[in-house]
């Protein structure tokens, strides 16, 4: 897990620099450059995870001197690809990267179709004067870009193409639609004008000043091509082998692997499988804990642990906390986030990287593919698990910018609406932007994680299966609990979801209501402040300060506003 950067056109070293030290926490262990003058620029910044000698560093040139990379991923399945290019290709290093590199120059575009691996990576022709970029099927890894007069500048944080000297400028459209409908952008899009993403699975190319995005990940065609009329045990049986071998690929590290867990199905199954792994007993665990029994899953983590014996490492994130951390995760996120349990998430990562463990594995997932929200079921287009009333509050919003907000669109592929849900879900909603989160928490704190419930092989199955393997007699994610049940007692596989798990809401309202009040302060007095309507905005603070905390989104929308635009 790495920090890319790049540009392509006309450019100063002085740009690539200030890029490289924005994005150090991504990759502390080394910071390099490459150069093709008058043409192109890339860096690097390294976190050594898969073969830790120097000669793995990037930029990384191939054999040959033509084709140079920088990548930022983890390709799992690296030893496998390099056992079938080992009689055509001359590998130099133990390293993922170079496998990646080779299999590009043997296959060219369609060796993406071969990888299973989160990555974002480009890849500069030094001969033909092209760049090659593409990004993992789900986009696990990031991958920012700006074109604008003829160049091409990209990397994996946006804090960098700002640092390049491209100007930080809001794009109210998204920001609008962020406010009113509780999107965070659609895959291309991002808050800032001028700044875009590659969707995930998709590749770019730039060539003679050209810019040109293809879709190479089919995810249709693909579930499309899993075994039909499977029992129950069947699939039961064929997932839980693609789940171990994931699991396996996953823990392929020459550093100290863990794993996140909470009290829910998914980490009890991480769990089981985590343990299967040789040695298991020095596999640390970590969790996060607030000291309140109304939201706290450790109860049910310790009873689990206590049937695995991992050392468990406990995270406890207090109140007088959150507004120092949610200042300096602002600063690591560039866009909102999802509010407290992010920063309690962030503080797991911190704990670990100060334990000597740089690698950690994650559950996040699972619902997508297996139907696991209340809502899937439900006649609505709710996004939200357990929320009665609406989240959003567009009266706080002036309306000159409340109609720049867009309404998103999801494409329906499939005939079944649920699977439809779960589509949207995985590519437009849930799994993009807790993805997001994710990344920029964990590399906040030169850590990696790894999701091995998002390798493809695995949802690209479980969309295939019928409804009623999924949700059986009301009970959702029924062949998982199957699986589960074969390691846990029933009451921790048969317990319901709980949708909330920090009390965000409550501290809003009061461990934190000086510094809520502030917040709304900044924004009425703010740059943006004609976004908004300062009478009712006041007035959703009001009525949330007296108790009506359904739902904090709103207030931490706000919050998060504040927060970013004040910087």
């Amino acid at each position: 897990m790495c920090g890319i950067a790049g540009i392509i056109g006309k450019f100063e070293e002085t740009q690539l620099d200030a890029m490289l030290t924005s994005q150090h926490h991504r990759g502390p262990d080394a910071t390099a450059k490459y150069f093709d003058s008058g043409y192109a620029a890339l860096g690097h910044n390294r976190l050594a995870i898969i073969d830790l000698s120097t000669e793995s560093n990037q930029p990384f040139i191939d054999n040959t001197g033509r084709y140079v990379v920088v990548f930022n991923g983890e390709i799992y399945n690296y030893i496998e690809i390099k056992e079938i290019l080992k009689n055509q290709y001359a590998f130099k290093t133990e390293s993922d990267t170079e496998v990646l590199l080779a299999a590009f120059i043997i296959y060219g575009k369609s060796f993406l179709e071969k990888l299973n691996g989160m990555f974002s990576f480009a890849i500069w022709d030094n001969q033909e004067k092209r760049l090659f970029a593409a990004r993992d099927r789900f986009g696990v890894k990031p991958f920012h870009y700006n074109l604008s007069n003829d160049t091409l500048c990209f990397s994996s944080e946006i804090k960098a193409l700002h640092a390049a000297g491209i100007e930080k400028k809001t794009n109210e459209k998204v920001w609008a639609s962020y406010f009113a409908f509780g999107s965070y952008g659609m895959p291309d899009e991002t808050f800032w004008s001028g700044i875009s993403q590659l969707p995930g699975g998709h590749y770019l190319e730039f060539d003679n000043k050209k810019l040109t995005i293809t879709k190479w990940y089919n995810f249709e065609s693909e579930v499309a091509k899993q075994p039909k009329n499977l029992t129950f045990e069947e699939a039961k049986k064929q997932y839980s082998v693609l789940l171990k071998d994931s699991i396996n690929l996953r823990f392929r590290a020459d550093v100290s692997v863990g794993f996140n867990v909470s009290g829910g199905l998914d980490s009890s199954i991480l769990l089981a499988l985590v343990n299967l792994q040789e040695d298991n007993s020095k596999i640390n665990a970590y969790t996060f804990y607030t000291n309140n029994a109304d939201y706290d899953e450790l109860p049910w983590v310790e009873k689990m642990i206590a049937e695995t014996q991992n050392p468990l490492k406990k995270v406890l994130l207090l109140a007088e906390e959150i507004p120092a951390l949610s200042q300096k995760i602002d600063w690591q996120q560039d866009e909102p986030f999802g509010g407290i349990p992010t920063l309690a998430y962030a503080k797991i990562f911190e704990q670990a990287r100060k334990d000597g463990v740089l690698v950690l594995l994650d559950g996040q997932g699972m619902d997508e593919q297996w139907a696991g929200y209340d809502y899937y079921t439900q006649n609505n287009d709710a996004i939200i698990q357990g929320v009665q009333d609406s989240p959003y509050k567009t009266k706080m919003l002036s309306d000159s910018f409340l109609q720049k907000a867009e309404k998103p669109i999801y494409p329906k592929p499939f005939e079944d609406e649920v699977l439809n849900k779960q589509y949207r879900d995985l590519f437009y909603t849930k799994i993009p932007r807790a993805l997001r989160f994710n990344d920029r928490i964990s590399m906040t704190y030169s850590t990696e994680l790894r999701e091995p419930f998002l390798d493809h092989r695995l949802v690209e199955f479980a969309f295939s299966l019928p409804l009623d393997y999924k949700i059986k007699n009301g009970i959702s994610k029924y062949i998982l609990r199957e699986i589960a049940s074969e390691y846990f007692v029933n009451d921790l596989v048969f317990a319901p979801k709980r949708p909330l798990q920090t009390p965000q809401r409550e501290w809003l309202a009061t461990d934190l209501k000086e510094w809520v009040n502030n917040c709304f302060i900044e924004i009425e007095t703010g740059v943006h402040g004609n976004w908004f309507n300062k009478e009712d905005l006041q007035e959703e603070l009001k009525l949330y300060f007296e108790g009506n905390i359904q739902s904090s989104f709103h207030i931490w929308q706000c919050i998060s506003y504040s927060q970013m635009l004040k910087k």
